[in-house]
């Protein structure tokens, strides 16, 4: 079966950028072992996690994969004696969540294929080594005019991408790579216009784009042919690497850290930036710019692999610009990558993180000013300039490049509506995942200020305050019912007596009506253990009038007759006397 006649599949295509982050969550001693319970998650749900179950024994494996890298990983040592005690157990699980923190942290070591095997069994147990041969055998079935030299392993980061030296018999000097590449998840061109695409490639030629000698693609893959070139890549130059060792030996610790010159800097800059206009003017998404992907032919750099975007492959970079949103656009990608290469090229290394709060000393200001405008916190967060503004800054300004090849780039108009399609449907997927990851750090942050020390110590506060009112209230409504209870207890309540009442007249005897002298003032009743509520009425205590009690004083005024009262005789002196 020749290579273009794979039968369709119905894959879901996984994103291998998406990181991944490992929590060991228990672990269990058995006969002569310990194993360490781990729960996956890929990227911010936690709907996408699992649990792994992984031995001492399974992390020093990958440890050994890793050494060729040349880090130091803090891997915890062998214990031989006494490696069941409980407090070993637990010290060893903090050294080995230790280890995984550092390696899902680094960029190169997330990305690598034996780390993706072992936090992800399931998604990546795939030979890709294997599936790639079985796809190369079935080309060179119909095109036998190429020999394969041998396999270049691992010299790039993707895990499902394989390179091969080749050779044509024709030309035996001459040596070719051979890049074989699965589909990614943002292939959205249909297939029709894939082929078509993917044809097209050997026909474009610009003097800042790498050549391609063959292209071909199935329904789950492609193959592309390049010339080799012995001198590497732009990273290879700022590295001083080898092309063909391992992508790990030859960028994970470099011996030497040392940025390129200022006038490498202004000229490899502008022709990137001419080359990243002549494919957004011409409507063709790339957004896969990066060192590696930049091919050094004497002073003059070409950039390779377009064919990622038309198999959908996510970006080198895709996990730095998927957490700003404001970077949501091809366009704005291959800004954003341009100033991780800007960065690379000026210090000889990659930033340790972005937003970069503070640049180091560079070979000019200018340099540090186009850094500040792309890899800033302001930057990422408010937006960058156009490729075009770039162009204009005073870094590149003044480089004059001298091209005598002529562009051939041609799209067909029906080919160049796909490709607008395609971007959109890019863009959507990206907006979608930031999405996703700025509801989370939303609701990260809230939990992490919910439980601060300082949330913690107002939320005491308000407790005390909250249960000091409820015994306030309490104790309130038990003295209110304590009133009611005596009130009721006393029977039918007789009227009030003011203590200033007059006292009605004596019946007896024949004196006349006399106002007795008011009664002596009550004394002061006791305090109240709580205030008494203003809607509860309160009853005075009986009081005594010139030692009578009040039930006598009351039966008086009852029994008082107006007829009782003797007829008062009286002399009128009030007219006038006349002499």
């Amino acid at each position: 079966m020749a290579f273009m006649e794979k039968p369709a599949s119905n894959k879901l295509f996984l994103d291998d950028t998406v990181p991944l982050t490992a929590v060991i969550e228990a672990s269990q001693s058995l006969q002569s072992h310990t194993e360490y319970i781990i729960r996956i998650q890929r990227g911010v749900s936690m709907e996408n996690s699992w649990q792994i179950v992984r031995r001492y024994s399974d992390f020093d494996l990958l440890n050994n994969s890793l050494q060729i890298s040349g880090l130091s990983l803090p891997l915890p040592p062998k214990k031989l004696i006494g490696n069941m005690d409980r407090e070993f157990i637990a010290e060893r699980q903090k050294g080995l969540q230790n280890y995984l923190n550092v390696i899902t942290s680094n960029h190169i070591l997330s990305n690598h294929e034996t780390v993706k095997k072992f936090l992800d069994p399931n998604n990546y147990s795939a030979n890709y080594t294997e599936i790639a041969l079985q796809q190369v055998s079935m080309f060179f079935r119909s095109e036998p005019k190429f020999e394969v030299v041998e396999p270049l392993k691992d010299i790039g980061w993707r895990l499902r991408k394989r390179y091969f030296l080749m050779k044509c018999k024709n030309q035996p000097k001459e040596y070719l790579v051979l890049s074989w590449a699965d589909l990614g998840p943002d292939k959205y061109l249909q297939d029709k216009d894939f082929q078509c695409a993917i044809k097209l490639l050997q026909s474009w030629s610009h003097p800042n784009i790498y050549r391609v000698t063959f292209a071909t693609a199935s329904e789950l893959s492609a193959l592309i042919i390049r010339p080799f070139n012995e001198k590497g890549t732009l990273k290879d130059l700022i590295y001083k690497a080898k092309p063909k060792d391992p992508f790990l030996k030859k960028y994970c610790n470099p011996r030497k850290i040392q940025g390129l010159e200022l006038q490498q800097i202004k000229t490899f800059g502008r022709q990137i930036l001419e080359v990243l206009k002549f494919l957004q003017d011409r409507g063709f998404p790339y957004g896969h710019l990066h060192a590696s992907n930049v091919m050094l032919e004497g002073e003059t750099c070409r950039l390779m692999d377009l064919e990622n975007s038309l198999l959908g492959l996510p970006s080198f970079y895709r996990s730095y610009f998927s957490q700003f949103r404001k970077i949501n656009t091809l366009e704005s990608i291959d800004v954003h990558c341009f100033g991780h290469l800007l960065y690379e090229m000026t210090y000889g290394r990659p930033p340790d993180s972005v937003p970069v709060d503070q640049f180091p000393p560079a070979p000019s200001l200018s340099v540090v000013s186009v850094l500040e405008s792309i890899l800033s916190c302001e930057a990422c967060k408010s937006g960058m300039p156009s490729v075009s503004q770039l162009l204009q800054t005073p870094l590149f300004s003044d480089v004059t490049l001298m091209n005598t090849e002529k562009p051939q780039f041609k799209i067909p108009s029906k080919l160049k509506e796909a490709l607008k399609t395609a971007k959109e449907c890019m863009e959507k997927r990206l907006a979608e995942e930031q999405k996703l990851i700025y509801q989370h750090r939303r609701l990260t942050r809230a939990q992490s200020h919910h439980g601060s020390e300082e949330e913690k110590k107002k939320r005491k506060i308000l407790a005390r305050k909250k249960s000091k009112r409820t015994n306030y209230d309490s104790g309130e409504e038990q003295s209110i019912k304590c009133n009611n209870s005596n009130n009721s207890g006393s029977g039918t309540s007789s009227p009030l007596t003011s203590p200033s009442s007059p006292t009605p007249p004596s019946t007896t005897g024949n004196s006349t009506f006399q106002i007795p002298a008011p009664p002596p003032p009550p004394p002061p009743p006791a305090a109240p253990l709580l205030p008494p509520s203003k809607d509860v009425p309160t009853e005075s205590a009986p009081i005594s009038v010139n030692g009578t009690d009040r039930g006598a004083l009351l039966s008086s005024i009852k029994n008082f007759r107006k007829g009782a009262l003797k007829k008062a005789e009286t002399n009128d002196h009030s007219a006038p006397r006349t002499s």
